[in-house]
Parts: structure tokens; C-alpha cells; sequence
């Protein structure tokens, strides 16, 4: 006998109607409501078990300094696996990391594996490692990572512009001489940053100068370290820098005020995330947020769009951020 909405209305109390939007995904059904569905319609045959239910988030290491040292991460996962309970799917979390003598293997296993649809969090991924994921048979989306030639799906922060606005903020504000903290392992993300900065300064007609081009350590600690190393030969210093994240921007304040440049008074900061202790730091951080749950959930969606058979093409969705202004940023004098 066949099973239908009705069966799962009958088991679960909820109407026909609540039952067809929480199968199909749509808004008005909440999480609870959702994965009850699911576990019910699962249960009495309604879902195929050959049907996939499980999404693999594979994270991708390749020094893991920026992966491990920023709770950035947390509330992307949190993102994530809510929206795969609401979506009647588990999450199952996995890592990769470059350095280990059987990654190819491990690669392989993961893209072929056809019992999961996978996302793979792309962060810290350089153009050479694309090439092993572009024969994935399973369902696939990469995340905070894209390259032209890629056959996947993706979602990723809009980066350039991103740090353009930021930029251009500085420009608004009265800075001409604005410098940049740019992070010594240069993912992709930071690239794209490092090209909205350069955007926004041509626009105006400002030169982009080397000595103002700061590398740092991509973690809070060794931004600081090497942020002080550098002011200690008393460069000569712009009155604004934009930062890579707000990791290098937090550890890069503390070793200005560490060398008694007062924040904003003297130099100006802008960075990138919107991390939890940006808000509370001294000054706090005037920063772009990135929507890092939101992103996480967009992420499933285009997956459940994929197992559904409704993304016939392949796209890239850019996650916009906001700006936030906060204390870092002096005004200056026309």
C-alpha cells in the first residue's frame, strides 16, 4: 500500500499542508516541526533510504592558522547543522589536512562517496589544491572558496567589495595614507580583499605604498609578535590601516598601544568578520560582519536545491556583509 501526506499528517498531528512545506523546504515551518516530519516520513517509508540524508561538512586544512584560531568558524557550523535538521538531514563532520601522507586517499574516498552530498569548506585551499576535487561524483558545493574553472557549486563572502567599503570609509573619514595588514598566508579571501583595497584607493587617486603594507601571522598572537617586531624599527606609519581579518587587526592594536599609539587618536583601524571580542576590545573594532550563520544555511540550501533536481546549472553565491562602525576610526580634519 502506498504511503502518502496523509500517513504522516495521521502520525504526527500536523496538516497535509505543514507536512508538503516542510518536505519541500519551504519558510513558515519551523526546525522542530521539520525534523519531525522527516524522522516520521522516513520511518513509515514515505522517503526513500536510498535517498541521500546526510551532508558531509569536510573542513580543509593546510597550516590551520586560520581555521583553528578564529571562533569565525563555530557559528558557520552552527549554521550548517540547523539547517540540516531543518531540512531532515544530519551533518557529519569530517576533516582533511594536506600534511598527511594519505590526503589523496582520503580525498577520493570523500568526493565518491555517493551515500552523502558534501560540502567542503574551501578557506584555506590555494588554486593547486582544486584539481583533485573536480571528479567528485556525489552531490558537492564548495564553501568560503571559488575559482573560475571549478564544476561545483559555490558560496562565498563578497570579499573585494567588500574591503572596498572599507576603504572607501577610511577615504570618507579624511584618511589619505591608508596602509594595509595583510595576513602572511595569502588565501584566496585575502587576495580578494587586498584587490577591493587596491580598487578603492585607484578610484581616488591615492598611491598604494609598499612601506605601508604590513605582513602579519594570521593568528591574534602572532599578529601582535610580529606588529610590534615591525613598529620597533619606528617606521614611518599611515594614519589608517584596513586589516585582512579582525584577528590581525585586534593583535596589530595591541602592539601599536603597546608603543603608545593611541587608537584612533594616531592610527585609525578597520577589520574584517566582525568576531565576538571585536565588539568589546579598546577601542572597539569598526569592522565588516559577515552573516556567518546565514551562510552556513545558504550553503544547505543550494545543496537541497541540488537533490531535489531543481539547480540545473551551476552558481556562485556571494554573501554580502555589513559594515559596522564602532570607536577605531578617527575623523580627520579637512
Amino acid at each position: 500500500m502506498k504511503v502518502s501526506i496523509k500517513d504522516i499528517s495521521k502520525r504526527t498531528g500536523f496538516s497535509p499542508a505543514t507536512i508538503s512545506n516542510a518536505l519541500n523546504h519551504k519558510r513558515g515551518v519551523n526546525e522542530e516541526t521539520a525534523a519531525e516530519v522527516f524522522r516520521v516520513a522516513k520511518e513509515i517509508g514515505y522517503i526513500s533510504e536510498s535517498k541521500i540524508m546526510r551532508v558531509k561538512l569536510v573542513i580543509f586544512k593546510n597550516n590551520g592558522k586560520i581555521i583553528d584560531d578564529t571562533p569565525f568558524f563555530s557559528l558557520l557550523f552552527d549554521g550548517i547543522e540547523k539547517e540540516c535538521r531543518a531540512a531532515g538531514m544530519e551533518m557529519v563532520l569530517c576533516s582533511l589536512n594536506k600534511e598527511d601522507e594519505d590526503y589523496e586517499e582520503q580525498v577520493d574516498w570523500i568526493i565518491h562517496d555517493n551515500t552523502c552530498a558534501v560540502i567542503l569548506l574551501g578557506t584555506e585551499l590555494m588554486e593547486e589544491d582544486v584539481e583533485l576535487y573536480k571528479s567528485a561524483s556525489c552531490p558537492f558545493l564548495m564553501l568560503d572558496y571559488w575559482a573560475w574553472d571549478m564544476s561545483f557549486h559555490g558560496v562565498l563572502i563578497n570579499n573585494a567589495d567588500s574591503a572596498r567599503l572599507a576603504v572607501e570609509y577610511l577615504i570618507k573619514k579624511g584618511h589619505r595614507e591608508i596602509g594595509y595588514l595583510k595576513g602572511d598566508y595569502r588565501i584566496k579571501a585575502f587576495r580578494s580583499r587586498e584587490v577591493g583595497y587596491g580598487v578603492a584607493m585607484q578610484k581616488r587617486g591615492l598611491p598604494v605604498k609598499k612601506e605601508y603594507m604590513v605582513t602579519l601571522s594570521t593568528t591574534m598572537n602572532g599578529a601582535y609578535r610580529d606588529m610590534l617586531k615591525y613598529l620597533q624599527g619606528f617606521p614611518k606609519l599611515p594614519t589608517a590601516y584596513f586589516a585582512d581579518n579582525d584577528m590581525i587587526a585586534l593583535g596589530a592594536m595591541k602592539a601599536l598601544q603597546e608603543m603608545n599609539y593611541r587608537i584612533p587618536e594616531d592610527v585609525s583601524v578597520v577589520g574584517f568578520d566582525d568576531l565576538p571580542f571585536s565588539e568589546i576590545s579598546n577601542p572597539p573594532l569598526t569592522t565588516l560582519r559577515v552573516p556567518k550563520q546565514e551562510m552556513g544555511r545558504i550553503a544547505v540550501k543550494k545543496l537541497v536545491e541540488v537533490l531535489n533536481g531543481d539547480m540545473k546549472v551551476k552558481t556562485k553565491t556571494q554573501v554580502c556583509t555589513v559594515f559596522v562602525e564602532r570607536n577605531s576610526v578617527k575623523q580627520m580634519k579637512e
